[in-house]
């Protein structure tokens, strides 16, 4: 007699990996599971739902009965719609529908990426590390250390050669930390040589336990442009400290175009052009972005010719978080000094200006072969097809933008997608949601399952189905 739980056990093809599942238990990714012998899908199928706007018209001699201006549509989702990698079989759903007058074809799968990272754009000046240092998640690098962009700070982690290329260790933690971050969870990194910062999608960044408020208005020598006309005439002299470009007043073009006299009060630095000094400092968590602690310690020198007892200067970073106020003594010496009503102002007004500072996580992937093989039996046909714009390419429903050049490599925000969209394989591998989208005709011209089309009304009567309203 065969034992009763191994009679029990069926074999999940939904990724290589293969698992035996016993009746009322799941694989090893918590997706599918054994309900009574079957193998069944966990998570509910995903549709969002396109709602009208009810909208005030004005009287034109008629009556408005109240209607929306746009009917409801429906957009079935890859979330929870399960996958057939490696794709020897049509995609788990395709779908017909009538949009506009337009018989049209919905591709909705979930793809397994092996070939997948993100891209982490982190709004702050703060130094998080050199350029290519490795990112750690519990101790092992998952990523590096990207260009720094204007006012935020960049990481690329992921990829094939974290995920599989490494020790399994490696590849599970870089796994865990992707899934975590694309469905907008908070994770900790250790930047080798830097900090340690707390990332999630969608929230201010935390930089060795200090929460980030804003990003930069602009480097020192945009934000010298911008309010030059309203510190003219009430300061002698405006330093903006920055790790980039800090900028001086009087010497920048903004303060000649206002005709002000040079000060004689000099940066350290390399000059760029009049008004503008890179390498003022190091880089480090004080004073925009850098290692400044004591504003006055990046002046090198102060021309007696020029400046005169008296003489007010402001300094100033970048997002206006700090500020001092100094006028020169008798020996043209700065000394702090309260800040006048009508300075603060301009500063308050600076960090008024700044965006808030935020975490974004972009989703990068290739979608393979197999993956387009659920679509077509000449999978060649689909990327081409996309590359013409004839088939849209989204995921969870979001926009995406797909790379120019080979293949289908895409990246969309995860903040525009469904929660928890994303799931794994312990390949290990990310699944994320895709949906491919063009009109019935140029699904036939490509080779694409038409006999695997199902109307959409069946989708939607026959699973077990999560509504969601569209952003936007």
């Amino acid at each position: 007699m065969p034992d009763k739980s191994e009679t029990a056990l069926i074999r999940c093809d939904a990724c290589p990996v293969l698992c035996r599942i016993r009746d009322g238990q799941t694989g090893a990714c918590d997706r599918y599971g054994n309900t009574d012998g079957n193998l069944i899908r966990v998570d509910p199928l995903v549709v969002m739902q396109k709602t009208g706007k009810k909208v005030e018209l004005a009287d034109q001699g008629r009556a408005w009965g109240g209607n929306v201006v746009t009917e409801d549509s429906h957009f079935v989702t890859g979330v929870g719609s399960g996958t057939t990698y490696p794709d020897y079989k049509p995609a788990p759903f395709i779908i017909g529908a009538n949009v506009a007058g337009v018989d049209t074809v919905t591709v909705v799968s979930e793809g397994v990426f092996s070939y997948c990272g993100v891209k982490v754009k982190i709004d702050t000046d703060r130094y998080i590390g050199p350029e290519t240092a490795p990112v750690f998640a519990n101790g092992e690098q998952v990523g590096h250390v990207t260009t720094a962009e204007y006012g935020s700070q960049m990481l690329s982690l992921g990829g094939v050669r974290h995920l599989t290329g490494g020790s399994k260790k490696e590849g599970r933690i870089t796994c865990d930390t992707l899934l975590k971050l694309c469905n907008k969870n908070a994770v900790t990194l250790d930047v080798e040589g830097g900090a340690q910062v707390i990332v999630q999608a969608g929230m201010p960044p935390i930089i060795d336990g200090d929460k980030e408020e804003r990003m930069r208005v602009g480097c020192g020598s945009a934000t010298i442009g911008i309010f030059a006309p309203q510190w003219h005439g009430k300061v002698d002299e405006v330093i903006v400290v920055d790790d980039h470009i800090t900028g001086v007043l009087t010497e920048h073009q903004a303060g000649q175009f206002l005709e002000m006299p040079h000060s004689g009060i000099r940066v350290r630095g390399r000059k760029s052009t009049p008004g503008r000094y890179f390498q003022v400092a190091d880089h480090g968590s004080g004073w925009g972005g850098t290692d400044i602690i004591e504003p006055l310690d990046i002046i090198s020198k102060i021309d007696a010719k020029k400046a005169y007892p008296g003489m007010t200067l402001l300094m100033v970073s970048t997002t206006g978080q700090d500020s001092g106020w100094f006028v020169l003594n008798e020996k043209l010496v700065p000394e702090p000094a309260p800040m006048p009503d009508n300075i603060q102002e301009i500063v308050n007004r600076i960090a008024e200006n700044c965006e808030p500072a935020l975490c974004t996580v972009l989703f990068m992937a290739g979608a393979g072969g197999s993956l387009r093989a659920g679509v077509t039996e000449n999978p060649v046909r689909l990327t081409r097809s996309v590359k013409k714009k004839l088939t849209k390419v989204t995921s969870g429903g979001a926009p995406t933008y797909i790379w120019p050049g080979g293949g289908i490599t895409m990246i969309v925000d995860v903040m525009d997608m469904p929660e928890n969209s994303f799931g794994y394989v312990p390949t290990p591998a990310l699944v994320a949601p895709i949906e491919f989208a063009l009109t019935l005709a140029d699904f036939e011209a490509l080779g694409g399952h038409m006999k695997s089309i199902i109307p959409l009304e069946t989708v939607l009567a026959n699973r077990d189905v999560t509504w969601l309203e569209e952003k936007g």
